[in-house]
Formats: C-alpha cells, structure tokens, sequence
C-alpha cells in the first residue's frame, strides 16, 4: 500500500535560540515523505527549480520515496526563512519566496493515480481540489492546511474539506476556521463541514484526535529541543504512514497511528531540519512507540 502526497519542497534557512541552519533541504512535503517513508511507499508530487541539485535530492535516495512525481521547472525552489523565540511555540517568518512554487500545478504521473492514501500538503485549496480530481480511486484522504486559507480562500477551503476524510490543522487554526474557542466545540463545527475526523495539533501539548469520540496523544518529553520546523508535518507523516499499511482504519489503528505521529513528531525537533530524520533507525522508532505506552498507561 502506498501514499500520494503533493505539497512544497524548499529551502529553508531557520534560526532559533540553540543556533541556526541555512538553506537546508526543507518543505512541508520532505518533512511528510521522510516521515511516511518509515512505515510505507510514498509517491512524491513536488516541484523545484534549477538550483535543486543532485546533492539535494540524495536526501530521498535509498528510501521508499518514489520521485517521478517531482517537477524541476526553470527559476528557482521555493525558500522560506523563519525565526523562533525561546520556549519555539511562536515564530516570526523572516522571508517567503515561493519562486517556482507559485506557477505550481500538479500533475500526477499515471501510475499515481490509483492510490491507497492521498495526502494533501498546505498549498492553495485550488490544488488540493486538482489532486482529488486527478485520483482515480483511493482508500483514504488527508489534508493540511494554513490561516492564509482560511483568511483569503474560505470558500475553496470549505469546499476541499468537505471531500477528505482526515483534515489535520493546528489548534489555533481549528479555532478561527470554526469560529469557536473551545477547542470541542470548534471541533464539532469543522465535522459538520464533511470530514469525518479532524486533528488538532497542539505543539508542545501533543495532538487530539476528534471523530465519534476524542483521543489525545501527548507530545514526548524530551531531553533536547533545537527546531521545532516540520514537527507537524512529521506527525501527519507517521499518522499517514501507519495508517497506509493497515487493511482497515478502525479505532484501534487510528489511536496508535496518533502515537506514530506523535513520535515522528518528537524526532524531528531534535536537531534543525530533517537532520535527525535522516539519521532515524526503526528500533528508536519502536523503542519510542513503547515508551509512550508507559508514559500514558495508568490501568
């Protein structure tokens, strides 16, 4: 079973108080492919420009991340830049430069176009509504999503979540797409909307999962924090990637593909960018897994 994702990958120059990465391989989608890729295939959908090299594109290499969904168009890849204050629960965003990432229009290789899950990485509602006219059939559908959305594009917003099945936003955004503080309340709008389970992430708080009931997921204690970028986008890719694998989406594998995000989540802030990723093992990620059942068992 596999995965079609399609989102942004960038070059990301990030600082924050234990010190600074510039111009490292980043983009919601790296974060997801790299993630995902632990548990499943996934077929990445992307575009970048001239400037994305060989160097850069070994970072998929020797994983299970099939590129014949990656565009490389003339101009340059989509850089952002970011700053984080000391407790990294609030940052300020330096630069944007979406390059060739603003003509992006995603076209889905052949052999992608049935697919088990499809994930839908922050980008204009416009796009994410093109992918799901592109799939021919699929199992299972998730999306991302941003306060730009919801802010300029409310209606196309509405629209493409009333077609997935998992929309996943952080809990601030929740509040301001339903328009309620309470975070059960506002929940219980945005089911209204048409998914049929939304997850809230709440940084260092961890993540609720909210369909017919609630499940909550904390986030892991750890020794050392050093960039919280991507953290989120780890998450939805062990949420995706466990769930790919399994034959059906009932309330047991829905709660452990919470924990898998919830550890891919907690490896990614360890170190800037993807740099911990890459050097991630499978044991540390069962070993973490595990760790989280004594952390919440009290039976």
């Amino acid at each position: 079973m596999s995965i079609v994702a399609v989102g942004s990958v960038a070059f990301d120059t990030i600082r924050t108080p234990f010190g600074e990465a510039k111009d490292i391989v980043g983009g919601s989608l790296t974060y997801f492919a790299l993630a995902a890729s632990f548990f499943t295939d996934v077929n990445l959908v992307a575009v970048v420009g001239e400037d994305f090299n060989e160097q850069h594109l070994s970072l998929f290499a020797n994983r299970r991340i099939d590129l014949q969904g990656l565009e490389r168009a003339p101009g340059k890849t989509f850089r952002w830049g970011g700053e984080y204050s000391i407790n990294l629960n609030s940052r300020e965003t330096l630069f944007t430069e979406l390059n060739v990432f603003e003509g992006f229009q995603p076209k889905l290789p052949a052999s992608y176009r049935k697919a088990d899950v499809v994930y839908l990485g922050n980008m204009h509602p416009s796009l994410q509504q093109s992918v799901i006219e592109q799939v021919e059939s699929k199992r299972l559908v998730g999306m991302d999503s941003m306060d730009l959305w919801i802010n300029i594009t409310p209606a196309e917003l509405r629209d493409v979540i009333s077609r997935v099945d998992i929309l996943k936003i952080d809990d601030s955004e929740a509040r301001q797409l339903s328009g309620e503080y309470n975070l059960r309340r506002a929940a219980a709008k945005i089911l209204e909307m048409g998914p049929k389970m939304l997850i809230a992430t709440r940084g260092d708080h961890g993540a609720m999962l909210f369909d017919d009931g609630i499940f909550t997921a904390p986030a892991y204690p750890l020794d050392d924090e050093r960039d919280p970028t991507g953290a989120g986008d780890s998450f939805a890719g062990g949420f995706f990637g466990y769930l790919a694998q399994q034959r059906t989406v009932n309330e047991m594998t829905l709660r452990r593909a919470m924990v898998y995000g919830s550890v891919m989540g907690s490896f990614c802030v360890e170190d800037f960018g993807t740099r911990r990723l890459e050097r991630l093992t499978w044991d540390e990620i069962e070993k973490r897994y595990r760790d989280f059942g004594s952390l919440t068992s009290f039976a």
